[in-house]
């Protein structure tokens, strides 16, 4: 149990914040979140939060790093492996972090010296 459940449960029972503070700082010590954030937290089980995980936000979508671009940095990179990453940006008209991104992460490759 981390002291995010603990404030749950805590809200369920119908403690207050004053109440709550005080038991959170007993029971978890010097890992015990700040005031600050015990006071979100409360708010936001008191309101009707039912657990603690990320909740989807309203954004921009990573579309960039899309299968379709993937592919065509393979292609392009299978055609001459010597192409630098800002070659690749200019020639397929993607930022040059999200090309490094499809090149190290998605297809696993990193710059050798020979």
């Amino acid at each position: 149990m981390n002291a995010t459940d603990g404030d749950q449960v805590l809200c369920e029972t119908g403690e207050t914040i004053a109440e709550t503070i005080p038991m959170l700082k007993k029971a978890f010590g010097v890992d015990c979140l700040s005031d600050r954030q015990i006071f979100w937290w409360h708010k936001a089980f008191a309101e009707g939060r039912e657990g603690v995980s990320d909740e989807n936000r309203a954004g921009w979508l990573s579309t960039s790093s899309s299968d379709a671009n993937v592919k065509r940095v393979r292609d392009l990179l299978n055609s001459d492996r010597r192409l630098s990453v800002r070659l690749i940006s200019e020639t397929l008209d993607i930022t040059k972090t999200i090309v490094h991104e499809i090149v190290s992460e998605a297809l696993g490759m990193r710059k050798v010296c020979a």
